[in-house]
């Protein structure tokens, strides 16, 4: 009975040690009498017992792995507290297995002293700036230095770049004054515009006005000369009229006896503006004057022979 639990503890170290379950994305590597043999992909793998082993087991999974903070110095002499974080995948198991006896401390200490020595070659403004830049330089350096280990970095992040107290504190105030500046640039624009703008209006307005003011000369000079001409006209035409009267029968007589009314009326305003009334000395010289006239109207009259 004992040699029998003997046996059976025997076949099950013996299958234990024989059949092998490699996980998804997992690499074993396998050494054959203390040397590489072979690397055993994912699934049911056979293991010669006590002649092979598996030596080493590796994730092919993406690995993220901090990078611990460190003081680095810029060019301008001024102290950052820097920390990232690395992200690196096994391509090669038998390298990651035999080509650093740790090389996830190696891709970590790497990865400070590359740090040190791209912000070393920056100045304190443009280490802000270019994040993308100092990532990229440390991405590039490590994964050549890495490709001996059986590794792959596929990409660097800084997390936080920190300067000194004193540094924040004046970046703060520059920050601060730029932005002061940048809104009595903004105030001093926008008084210049309204001035522009105020400038603009009065001329418009004066050109406005100017226009105004010499339409309305022009419509009034064309109303004065409109009127003019239909006085003209009117006069004109009551000439006529008064000629075509002077040359009809009897058109005389009626002349004669107007020019007469307004003789015996004139001499009637005059009694009336003078307390001395004016009676002719001669009466004849009424009928002198009436002759007269009617002489210098037959003279003036228009088509008369």
């Amino acid at each position: 009975m004992t040699i029998a639990i003997v046996l059976l503890i025997i076949a099950a170290i013996f299958i234990y040690q024989t059949f092998k379950i490699v996980p998804q994305q997992n690499a074993w590597v396998v050494e054959r009498l203390g040397k590489y043999d072979r690397t055993l992909t994912p699934g049911l793998k056979f293991v010669v017992p006590f002649i092979e082993r598996v030596a080493y087991k590796h994730s092919l999974k993406e690995v993220p792995l901090d990078v611990p903070s460190q003081v680095c110095i810029t060019k301008d002499n001024t102290q950052l507290q820097v920390d990232g974080i690395i992200y690196f995948q096994v391509t090669d198991p038998m390298r990651a297995s035999y080509g650093s006896s740790n090389y996830v401390f190696a891709i970590t200490q790497l990865a400070q002293t590359l740090l040190r020595s791209v912000i070393g070659k920056m100045e304190l403004d443009k280490t802000f700036e270019e994040r993308d830049s100092i990532n990229a330089s440390v991405v590039n350096a490590l994964d050549e230095a890495a490709s001996n280990w059986g590794v792959k970095v596929l990409r660097y992040e800084i997390k936080d770049l920190t300067p000194p107290a004193e540094i924040l504190r004046s970046m703060q105030a520059q920050i601060t004054a730029e932005r002061e500046k940048r809104a009595l640039i903004a105030a001093s624009e926008g008084r210049k515009q309204e001035q522009i703008n105020i400038a603009t209006g009065e001329r418009e307005a004066f050109i406005a006005r100017s226009e105004g003011q010499r339409q309305a000369e022009i419509n009034n000079a064309q109303g004065e000369a409109a009127a003019i001409i239909a006085v003209a006209d009117a006069t004109a035409d009551a000439i006529r009229k008064v000629a075509e009267a002077i040359r009809s029968p009897g058109g005389e007589q009626a002349v004669q006896l107007k020019v007469a009314e307004k003789a015996v009326d004139a001499y009637a305003q005059l009694a009336q503006k003078n307390n001395t009334m004016i009676v002719p000395g001669n009466m004849s010289e009424v009928s002198a004057l009436i002759g007269t006239a009617m002489a210098l109207m037959k003279n003036k009259t228009p088509g008369t022979q």
